[in-house]
């Protein structure tokens, strides 16, 4: 076997695995995506009712529910392969987590901020990451949509009008999720 040949079926071996995770990763864009949307639109719907913000207190329980509901479907989807893309896309939505959990809770307890002026945007910046690690240009795009398109409605929106930027956010990430199912099926 030439040099040649060799780096060939490395490269196949590679793209085959990328494809693989991508088609893995379908069932995950739809869980969040279908949960931050639930989320937001009850949490809009009972401060709208109740004209207090105190209900956004629920979205501490999303990590929750969808770390509980990601474990059930690992176990049911089975093994994803493993390689460098597999190992860096747990860390990219990981550390969106905790920026997310760690930045919410500081601006309830401590410094009072426009919080999703940055959650919208660091979603965005963790999904277009995810975009380019994938060689996926819907996944990119959907990203940039959400985080600079969402930065500016977060700026000029106010109160609970803000919560529809995670509506749309979930939707997008289901979005994402219905392409990478038809793209790589």
């Amino acid at each position: 076997m030439t040099a040649q040949q060799s780096l060939a079926i490395i490269a196949e071996s590679m793209n085959n695995s990328r494809k693989a995770i991508l088609r893995s990763s379908a069932p995950y864009f739809f869980l969040w995506g279908i949960l931050l949307t639930v989320v937001s639109l009850v949490i809009y719907f009972l401060w709208h009712a109740s004209g207090h913000p105190v209900w956004n207190m629920l979205w501490f329980a999303m990590p929750v529910l969808g770390y509980a509901s990601a474990f059930l479907l690992r176990k049911k989807e089975g093994p994803v392969p493993t390689n460098e893309i597999g190992r860096l896309l747990g860390p990219i939505w990981g550390t969106f987590g905790v920026f997310s959990m760690c930045l919410s809770a500081i601006a309830v307890f401590f410094v009072p901020m426009n919080i999703s002026l940055i959650i919208v945007i660091i979603l965005g910046l963790a999904e277009s990451i995810s975009g380019v690690v994938l060689k996926n240009w819907p996944i990119i795009v959907a990203g940039a949509i959400l985080g600079i398109g969402g930065a500016v409605a977060a700026s000029l929106l106010q109160g609970a009008e803000q919560l529809f930027l995670f509506t749309l956010g979930g939707i997008l990430l289901v979005l994402t999720g219905l392409i990478i199912k038809f793209q790589y099926k």
